[in-house]
């Protein structure tokens, strides 16, 4: 079964397996493997919900995170659970499933809840796990459309619990070190951006082709990249959109889950975004962005890593660190001592993004422009 999960992997592979040697042969990591004293501050009690691919990653990258730790999980699968207890040690009182997990609130073991699921089921269990008083970080996209993700919000500013969403590009380097050069005006006046985001996605039976579990298709799942990443790297909030869609194989894509979608965003300043979602294309991971005095360009753009980044200046070096062990402990820091990232990770965030993709399927269902106000 080929999923969004495969495809990131599979752009990591080239390059995990010698991260840190080929990071030391540019002579930039000395200071990065050997500078900090061993953490002694507070830690982030996890309880993973949803043990699948993706939550098998989450957990590996925190075996190296220093200040958040795996302590619990929810499944409804009984198996995975043993496989998690014994493999990271978890006691069978912080062991929960889809039932009972509400008795999270009586736990002192666990502080967040990862959700980890597919789309369809964020709302609810958000809402619940902010209910039991736990801070709730949830993967993205956040909701199935922008009223359930302002439900979600809202259920978590009354439980007084954080929300934050799966953004881990957030935190990367070389998406950081663009955004500090735009912001610094090294590229001048913004004039458009690209995202490209797609694969050809294999097993029609799974979920993220199921319309009522995904909310969509490639828009939901590979698409919502391009959507985040043409804000965040032109540093606006678009006022407007345009899509169109393209659909080869009805069978395999069937009403209400998109195939491919193309999509134009307009921004205040007159900048332009020109998108691809695509679940029938590979090759397709890469950012772009031109102004006046320069470009600045990542290929791949949101894979695992390592991210490869480029300027009208020259290359962009830095070392390759599991992209979920920093988004952990970066979050380790949002919960526990109120950090605030370069550029927000919370549920407000991931709202913005459901009320474009919401627009974009309007845009493809009318052939109209949509406004958009964020």
């Amino acid at each position: 079964m080929k999923t969004r999960r495969d495809f990131l992997q599979k752009l990591a592979a080239a390059g995990l397996a010698l991260p840190v040697i080929s990071s030391m042969a540019k002579g930039n990591t000395t200071s990065f493997l050997h500078s900090s004293p061993p953490y002694q501050g507070p830690v982030l009690k996890v309880a993973i919900m949803g043990l699948g691919s993706y939550g098998n990653r989450v957990a590996e990258a925190m075996q190296d995170c220093k200040k958040a730790k795996i302590t619990g999980v929810i499944s409804g699968t009984p198996s995975k659970i043993k496989d998690w207890q014994k493999k990271y040690a978890i006691p069978e009182k912080n062991c929960y499933n889809y039932t009972n997990f509400d008795a999270i609130k009586d736990n002192p073991d666990i502080d967040a809840v990862y959700v980890i699921t597919p789309n369809a089921l964020h709302r609810e269990q958000v809402i619940r796990v902010a209910k039991a008083g736990k801070h709730v970080i949830c993967e993205k996209p956040m909701a199935l459309n922008a009223a359930e993700g302002q439900e979600m919000v809202d259920a978590c500013k009354k439980a007084n619990v954080k929300l934050l969403i799966g953004y881990r590009m957030h935190l990367e380097p070389k998406t950081l070190e663009i955004i500090r050069l735009r912001k610094e005006g090294k590229f001048g006046k913004i004039l458009f951006f690209q995202g490209l985001s797609g694969f050809r996605i294999g097993d029609p039976g799974q979920w993220r082709l199921n319309k009522q579990l995904a909310g969509g298709g490639a828009m939901m799942d590979i698409g919502i990249y391009s959507v985040n990443g043409s804000r965040y790297m032109v540093g606006e909030e678009p006022v407007w959109v345009t899509a169109q869609e393209t659909k080869t194989d009805p069978v395999k894509f069937k009403e209400g889950v998109d195939e491919t979608i193309q999509f134009q965003l307009g921004f205040p300043s007159g900048a332009v975004a020109s998108c691809l979602s695509t679940y029938s294309m590979n090759n397709l991971d890469s950012f772009f962005l031109d102004g006046e005095k320069g470009f600045a360009e990542l290929k791949p753009a949101t894979g695992y890593g390592p991210i490869e980044g480029r300027t009208s200046a020259g290359e962009l070096n830095f070392p390759h660190v599991t992209h979920q062990t920093v988004q952990m402990d970066e979050m380790a820091e949002m919960i526990l001592n109120g950090k605030q990232p370069v550029v927000s990770m919370d549920g407000l965030e991931g709202l913005k993004d459901m009320k474009i993709i919401d627009a974009i399927y309007q845009a493809v269902k009318t052939g109209k422009k949509v406004p958009l106000s964020l």
